[in-house]
């Protein structure tokens, strides 16, 4: 450290100051702790939308209809 006086009087100058809060800085910008987090809610809201697709779908008649003759067919015994 040199004898010149410290602007905030905190022993450091500000040169070496300004550069280890730069750097700093510059960790937190590459972190990317929450990057999984967010991309498990993208996929959890993608999930929640398409199981109401579904919802909508499954309510029709005809649908209905299409699966609970296919469950019959599935299940008589034509031997």
């Amino acid at each position: 450290m040199s004898a010149r006086a410290t602007v905030d009087g905190s022993g450091e100058e500000p040169v070496s100051r300004i550069r280890r809060q730069a750097r700093a800085v510059g960790r937190r910008l590459r972190d990317d702790d929450g990057a999984a987090t967010a991309e498990y809610a993208i996929a959890t809201m993608a999930a929640v939308g398409f199981a109401g697709l579904l919802v909508v779908i499954m309510r029709s008649d005809e649908v209905r209809t299409i699966l609970t003759d296919l469950v019959r067919r599935a299940l008589t015994f034509n031997g």
